[in-house]
């Protein structure tokens, strides 16, 4: 059991920074492996950038690379997600997800922050 708040999420103009962070709670979160997800509205939810439980290993979806960093730090019990060079098309609510690292499916989500980004 684990819950996922996420936090940093706001207006911005194209090619500035936003950093979010999602905050866990529980003793258990270096065992998890950690997720940044978002849903455009109308869109389907899609992946953004995936970590380990200790962080030596990370994966971003195309559209992010090299724009996008995910990073944690187990003491904190936080992930974080700094944005960089933010686009329009990257306006969202962004959720942070919890699973198992052999686990099939991210069982634990965040609320979601909204992520909006002005031409």
């Amino acid at each position: 059991q684990v819950q996922l708040v996420e936090s940093g999420g706001g207006l911005v103009q194209a090619g500035g920074s936003l950093r979010l962070s999602c905050a866990a709670s529980g003793r258990t979160f270096s065992t998890y492996d950690m997720g940044w997800f978002r849903q455009a509205p109308g869109k389907e939810r899609e992946f953004v950038a995936t970590i380990s439980r200790g962080g030596s290993r990370t994966s971003y979806a195309d559209s992010v690379k090299g724009r996008f960093t995910i990073s944690r730090d187990n003491a904190k019990n936080t992930v974080y997600l700094q944005m960089n060079s933010l686009r329009p098309e990257d306006t969202a609510v962004y959720y942070c997800a919890a699973k198992l690292p052999l686990g099939v499916q991210y069982d634990y989500w965040g609320q979601g922050t909204q992520v909006t980004v002005s031409s």
